[in-house]
């Protein structure tokens, strides 16, 4: 038992989330590593949503709100972190989900539907009848009524290839994703440089309130290169702070 007191209690109790989506056959052992990596950019960030995040995920709001067939992809790390308020987020803008895998198979396939199921939400995925073009492995893999005839889809925790394919494919991508640097983020037309629970949970509360005017003012005023300068400047600005107070420090020499 993490006790509450714990300075890291919010991060550790993902930790264990993680781990137990593990082992319940819903994460996948490299959803582990990729926990870890998000971790330690979050860490960079300062574990906190920036205001370059904000903006980011009023403008996801924004266009998911505007589209035509919004779907919002999960996987299993998404699952074991955050099924109830993607679900909560799915039904305040009347927005489908998918399961989609990297590492796929039937079994995970079958216990993410699960869990979502035992949330109350149906989700798309389990019986795929469509392919992304020029996506060879196992993500290519979708459904016509959901990613496949999608306008607008949420990739959170994605990969850059299916990203890739999904633009090519003529759709709007929006990702979440803490690391400015991947391909995912680059290729994306609007990057959440944000800790995925803190994302959903913001985003749940842009919904709130939402109309077609706001929506289309705050995409008018977004640029996605400058939010992803944003947060690189922020790191490196954070780091050079941290940098200046500890060697200024009497407890560390130099």
């Amino acid at each position: 038992m993490i006790p509450k007191s714990h300075p890291r209690y919010e991060s550790l109790m993902k930790r264990e989330r993680i781990i137990e989506g593990f082992k319940k056959g819903i994460v996948a052992h490299a959803g582990l590593i990729a926990h870890g990596r998000g971790e330690t950019f979050d860490y960079l960030i300062g574990e906190r949503s920036e205001n370059f995040a904000l903006r980011a995920e009023e403008a996801a709001v924004a266009r998911l709100f505007l589209a035509e067939n919004p779907v919002i992809s999960v996987n299993g790390n998404v699952t074991a972190l955050a099924a109830p308020d993607v679900i909560q987020f799915a039904r305040a803008l009347n927005t489908k989900i998918e399961v989609n895998l990297f590492y796929r198979t039937e079994e995970r396939i079958r216990k993410i539907v699960n869990e979502f199921e035992k949330l109350g939400a149906s989700i798309l995925g389990a019986e795929p009848d469509a392919r992304i073009p020029n996506l060879e492995h196992a993500r290519a893999l979708c459904t016509r009524e959901g990613i496949y005839s999608a306008d607008v889809v949420l990739v959170p925790l994605e990969d850059g290839d299916r990203t890739k394919a999904l633009k090519d494919m003529g759709k709007f991508v929006i990702t979440i994703d803490l690391n400015p640097l991947s391909r995912t983020a680059q290729t994306a037309d609007i990057t959440i440089v944000d800790e995925l629970t803190r994302a959903i949970k913001n985003m749940i509360k842009f919904a709130d309130g939402m109309n077609e005017e706001r929506a289309r003012r705050v995409l008018e005023e977004y640029d996605n290169r400058d939010i992803l300068a944003q947060s690189l400047n922020h790191i490196k600005n954070r780091l050079e702070m941290l940098a200046y107070h500890f060697s200024n420090s009497s407890g560390l020499k130099t």
